[in-house]
């Protein structure tokens, strides 16, 4: 016998009846971990709060797993293994919001170039809805049966993070309970209080690159005397341009864009390298190939049209793989969230994120440490911007995000209160949506 939606939802309220009374706890979380957000790889003082929280819930919880990822489980008896995936790494931007919680947070790079850091992309928000979500789960035992395994991943924003876990035995090995299902959610730009699903394609793939050009320094008054690398990297960014309008197929998602240029440190001096930093993005690992071949294609060609001494040198920095959410998984945590929710917060995505998420590495079988076969994954998204200013907002769904202060910006400020209660709720009715009832019904 398989419990309905309207079933699931219903125990998934009882627990939710407990929230009002925990949501001044999760606000002071989310207020402490915006104002003091950590770089990826450096999450040691969230990990910890994470830790110590987990544990205070009556989880078993480990440190540590791929740099300072933090796994806690608490098995309630027969059922399936839920696992509940939240990132907790900043980014390298001063922030500009005003909050009276504001990051004014500087820390150093691995290069060691100091850096102002904001949670710009929300993951303060995920880590304090897992903890918040977690707290109620654990208090109401006698709601569910199986075993949940609350995962608060580091390095998302560097794409290390998911792959460094699972390279050390986060779903093999016997470390921890193998899941049968992950959850994950992110929030989004739309009103708060709004919940998005998308079956299948949900996030595109992303590989980062670096590309060093080599040249011949000089005065800058005697140019002839050089091979200016400032001129090579300007022709190879115009170049780079043609890549998606003319050798990928139109009806395919592609995205080059040249975020990062760094050459020189006089007027007066023709510099002997140009340093760039581009992202792919695609809707396919066939597509990435095309896009990264291009690119080494064109990136050699400029170099020798214009005699650099030497090939340019060419990265490959981060990656990550589309997130192809599992149609079924979705359906399921979709019922249920459309019970809980009002039917106008419900609205589902028409397109897939051009952003990227390594969360994908929790739903594809994988080389070597990794687990075969794929896990099912869904992950959905859950909106910030305060309602005032989303319904002020004219246009449609895309024309309204775009009016809205982005993620990855100085200004992205969630509307704090609603959109943690939507988040945790979100988390309890998705958990509910997968977990055993009490008497083990599916």
């Amino acid at each position: 016998m398989t419990e309905s939606p309207q079933q699931a939802a219903e125990r998934a309220r009882r627990v939710l009846g407990d929230l009002d009374a925990d949501l001044p706890a999760i606000d002071a979380l989310y207020r402490d971990l915006h104002a003091n957000p950590e770089l990826s790889g450096a999450e040691r003082r969230t990990s910890g709060i994470v830790a110590d929280r987990l544990a205070a819930a009556g989880l078993a919880v480990t440190g540590d797993v791929g740099g300072h990822g933090v796994v806690g489980v608490l098995a309630n008896g027969a059922g399936p293994v839920v696992a509940v995936r939240a990132d907790m790494d900043a980014l390298p931007i001063a922030e500009d919001t005003g909050l009276p919680y504001a990051s004014t947070v500087v820390a150093a790079r691995p290069d060691g170039r100091a850096v102002p850091v904001m949670h710009a992309c929300g993951h303060d928000l995920h880590t304090a809805c897992l903890v918040g979500a977690a707290d109620l789960l654990a208090r109401h035992r006698d709601a569910w049966s199986g075993t949940l395994v609350l995962i608060a991943q580091p390095a998302e924003e560097s794409m290390q993070g998911a792959k460094a876990m699972l390279a050390e035995g986060l779903f093999e090995g016997g470390r921890f309970p193998r899941p049968d299902v992950v959850l994950g959610q992110h929030c989004a730009v739309t009103r708060a209080g709004m919940v998005h699903h998308r079956p299948g394609l949900a996030y595109s793939a992303c590989r980062n690159l670096r590309v060093t050009i080599h040249g011949t320094g000089a005065h800058g008054a005697a140019p002839h005397w050089s091979v200016d690398p400032v001129v090579l990297a300007a022709q190879t960014i115009t170049m780079l341009q043609t890549v998606v309008s003319r050798e990928v197929d139109p009806d395919e998602m592609t995205v080059l864009t040249v975020g990062s240029v760094h050459a020189g440190t006089r007027p007066n001096i023709i510099p002997d390298r140009a340093v760039l930093e581009l992202t792919l993005r695609g809707n396919s690992e066939a597509v990435m190939d095309q896009e990264q071949a291009a690119v080494e294609r064109i990136v050699m060609a400029v170099a020798a049209a214009g005699r650099a001494p030497r090939d340019p040198d060419i990265e490959l920095l981060e990656q990550t793989l589309p997130v192809v959410n599992d149609g079924d998984l979705t359906a399921r945590v979709r019922a249920v969230h459309a019970e809980l929710f009002p039917e106008r917060d419900m609205v589902d995505l028409p397109w897939a994120n051009k952003g990227s998420e390594d969360f994908a590495y929790y739903g594809v079988p994988g080389p070597g440490r990794y687990r075969e076969p794929a896990v099912p994954v869904a992950m959905w998204f859950f909106g910030s911007t305060p309602a005032p200013r989303w319904d002020a907002a004219a246009g449609d769904l895309r024309q309204r995000v775009a009016a809205m202060p982005g993620q990855h910006t100085p200004f992205y400020a969630p509307d704090a209160a609603p959109t943690l209660r939507r988040g945790v709720e979100a988390l309890v009715g998705a958990a509910f949506a997968t977990l055993s009832t009490p008497d083990g019904t599916r």
